[in-house]
């Protein structure tokens, strides 16, 4: 009987949809950041709750994607949210429906609920696109779905109450005094609502309009101006400047729409874009069809997307890697309308041909294993328009480089390294094409050029970031080198042998910031001696290293991992150091400070990217089943299948990457190498349906809790004795084989010819 259970649950295992698995509500609580809200595949809408845009700035952090799962109550549903950011901005374009003869216009507090309402978790239903909650206060049963660049509300408003909408233009995440710069709706002959909004956020001068349609006919409406006695002195609006904005659009914040009495749903439907109402309007009359229609079509693009990777293993497992999948598929998000036309970091209109511009490139979290991951599961016409995309952002760009963070076409400036560069030449190596190599290499080096970005005039001149004249030195030192490799990398491939050779030598400045005699990268001054005192565990924002310290960041040579060991002092002092960082007693630290730093093992602080990588790393000192012990430490301790379920925020799909790669037994430790170094599945049998319509299949014998090591790897039959697989390898379709084991294999991948790539090795 327990054989034929168990058989059962295999088949149904095997015959279960990836899209099935997937629980966007994992990660909405604790420090993930994500929302639950509907969106279609790299929406340019994510149409979600809000249960609090009036927070406090520490309070703000924890609602950065707008909704927060241990909230009671639900504010509005907007049309634009970050999964998982670190920084909170969006949530564009309220929508709450009220029922009854009076309605609120302030949403009031939890006390004091106004247009606000209370909720329970009971009544929410989340899927890949599609959002569901019953509110209490009004009674309406709300649903949610998303195409591309609309997205559809469908309301169920109580029997014999009068159904109502308020329409919130002042509401965005992160809210402060001023943060509107200008606003405005139109009620149209026809029955459509447009408007538009200027946020002073952090992306300043970032413009949003959108159109609205509804499937019942107005009975009365107000459009409503709340800030009438505020003058925005100076400012320059789409007119002649703020007063004739104020004149020609009456400078409405908020709208109040009634229904009267319905005898069905109410459906409403939402187009936005970047560049105008038109190209709103536009955008609504591209994606046909009301709730249902465009739901199958999510529901079918999600299907196909996901179908991308099959899973079979244990149910929490598959859940957990099968929602790892769809947040990996949110971004980089389009941005250019139906027609091409998209809003670009100049501020000005432009027109993508042949392609769809993309943007939210959260680039220092994302290079390091989202952007691989989308080399393997997206087609290339995905991976095509990111890189030109980029390219496209720097011609734009009034500084000339590629985006560092940006979203909605705008260029915020934060965090650090031009981490673009590593996304363009990973796609380059890989094969992915339909793109201007040339265009591409040149803005690659523009960006490496650029003096006034950073330190990089100092880093040009000295071959390190003095701290003495630019901030958090010692990391943008090595995130600088290896980009510079990643140059090197790209343009040898192309025959560039001056570029190459240029960027090959920068490419070892990390070593200038290395201090052999502690062991650690440390920040040094301009006169070239190191910065004191020196503690390797202090985490201080704008010091010498970037939302870290010396312990995560002294591990950052992913291009050069064999000199780096070779300057610690060998591969047992490398497993050594290894351990003291993941065995570190913080029991007398205090990271509270550090919004970002979660997920601790010792000094290992897996929710945040720089340490992402250091598990791999045993591989490269020769003790490739130390990292499979920290793997199953790192999975086991990290992600569950809960709204808690990641220990720090998804940055666009990266935390969810890490695992996603982690599960199905490899991780790309270096982008731009092609290798991914192998560590230890976590699910019994994985299938890739590759772009190019091959499978690779990963399989896992034996996995259990007593089998937890690689016993031994078979590609395509042939015994594996190397620790790392190659992109080609898998591309060509094929089978890799784990047989689990209960204790390690200490001579498998142990040589030196058998560990992955290192540029000294």
């Amino acid at each position: 009987m327990m054989l034929v259970l168990a058989m059962l649950s295999a088949s149904a295992s095997a015959q279960r949809a990836t899209v099935d698995d997937v629980d966007p509500f994992i990660g909405t609580g604790g420090e993930g950041h994500t929302y639950p809200g509907a969106v279609a595949p790299f929406g340019m809408v994510q149409l979600s709750p809000d249960t609090d845009t009036q927070c406090a700035l520490r309070e703000c952090y924890a609602h950065a994607a707008g909704y927060r799962h241990d909230d009671p109550t639900i504010q509005g549903f907007s049309h634009t949210h970050f999964s998982g950011a670190g920084h909170s901005d969006l949530g564009d374009l309220l929508v709450m429906p009220v029922s009854g003869d009076s309605v609120p216009m302030d949403p009031g507090t939890v006390d004091k609920p106004g247009y606000r309402s209370p909720f329970r978790h009971e009544t929410e239903e989340a899927r890949p696109g599609y959002y569901a909650v019953t509110l209490d206060g009004p009674g309406v049963r709300a649903e949610m779905t998303a195409a591309t660049r609309a997205g559809v509300h469908r309301y169920g408003f109580p029997t014999g109450k009068a159904a109502h909408l308020v329409i919130d233009l002042r509401s965005s995440l992160y809210n402060y005094p001023g943060k509107i710069l200008w606003s405005g709706l139109r009620l149209r002959p026809d029955g459509t609502l447009t408007g538009f909004r200027e946020t002073r956020g952090w992306a300043p001068g970032r413009k949003f309009f959108f159109a609205m349609r509804f499937s019942a006919p107005l009975t009365g409406h107000a459009l409503i101006n709340r800030e009438a006695d505020v003058t925005y002195k100076g400012f320059q609006g789409p007119g002649r400047g703020s007063d004739a904005v104020a004149e020609r659009l009456g400078r409405a914040l908020m709208a109040r729409l009634d229904f009267g009495t319905l005898d069905k749903p109410l459906e409403v439907k939402v187009a936005i874009s970047g560049v105008d109402e038109a190209g709103a309007i536009a955008n609504l009359d591209s994606e046909p069809g009301g709730f249902d229609a465009i739901h199958d079509r999510t529901r079918a693009a999600w299907t196909q997307a996901l179908g991308a990777v099959a899973l079979e293993g244990a149910a929490p497992m598959r859940r957990m890697v099968a929602t790892a999948l769809y947040h990996s598929l949110l971004a980089p998000s389009v941005w250019s309308d139906g027609d091409g036309r998209y809003r670009g970091p100049d501020d000005q209109v432009h027109k993508a041909e042949g392609f769809t511009f993309r943007s939210t490139f959260s680039l220092w979290d994302t290079f390091r294993a989202e952007h691989p991951l989308l080399t393997l599961i997206q087609p290339e016409q995905v991976n095509s328009e990111i890189v030109r995309s980029l390219i496209a952002s720097r011609e734009a760009s009034p500084d000339g480089i590629l985006p560092v963070w940006q979203f909605h076409g705008r260029e915020t400036w934060t965090m650090i390294g031009y981490h673009a560069v590593p996304v363009i030449a990973d796609a380059y190596l890989k094969g992915i094409r339909g793109f201007d190599a040339n265009a591409a290499l040149d803005a690659m080096v523009a960006s490496a050029r650029y003096a006034p970005y950073g330190g990089l005039g100092e880093y040009m001149k000295r071959g390190y970031v003095p701290i003495d004249r630019e901030p958090e030195a010692a990391s943008k030192t090595v995130e600088y080198a290896y980009d510079d490799w990643a140059i090197a990398r790209m343009a040898a491939a192309m025959g560039r042998g001056d570029i190459a050779a240029d960027f090959a030598k920068r490419a070892g400045n990390w070593r200038n910031s290395f201090d052999a005699k502690t062991g650690f990268l440390r920040a040094r001054k301009a006169d070239g001696t190191w910065r004191v005192p020196f503690d390797p565990t202090a985490i201080n924002y704008g010091s010498d290293y970037t939302e870290g310290n010396a312990w995560q960041y002294s591990w950052f040579v992913p291009q050069d991992q064999a000199g780096l060991f070779r300057t610690m002092g060998g591969d047992k002092a490398v497993v050594a150091k290894l351990d003291r960082m993941f065995d570190y007693d913080n029991s007398k630290l205090d990271y509270s400070h550090a919004e970002d730093i979660a997920g601790l093992i010792g000094q290992y602080i897996h929710g945040n990217e720089p340490s992402h990588h250091v598990a791999y790393l045993y591989s490269y000192a020769g003790q490739p089943w130390r990292t499979q012990e920290r793997l199953k430490q790192i999975v086991d301790s990290q992600y569950r299948p809960t709204p808690d379920g990641l220990s720090g925020n998804d940055d666009l799909g990266q935390m969810s990457a890490w695992l996603a790669f982690t599960a199905l037994g490899f991780y790309p430790v270096t982008p731009g190498t092609n290798q991914y170094v192998i560590g230890r599945p976590f699910l019994n049998r994985a299938v890739l349906n590759l772009p190019n319509g091959k499978r690779f299949t990963i399989t896992a014998e034996g996995l259990s809790e007593a089998h937890r090591y690689v016993g031994s790897v078979r590609l395509n039959g042939m015994k594996l004795t190397r620790g790392f697989i190659r992109h080609e390898e898998i591309m060509a379709g094929g089978t890799l084989a784990f047989e689990m084991a209960a204790r390690p294999d200490r001579a498998w991948a142990v040589a030196s010819k058998d560990r992955p790539y290192s540029m000294s090795r």
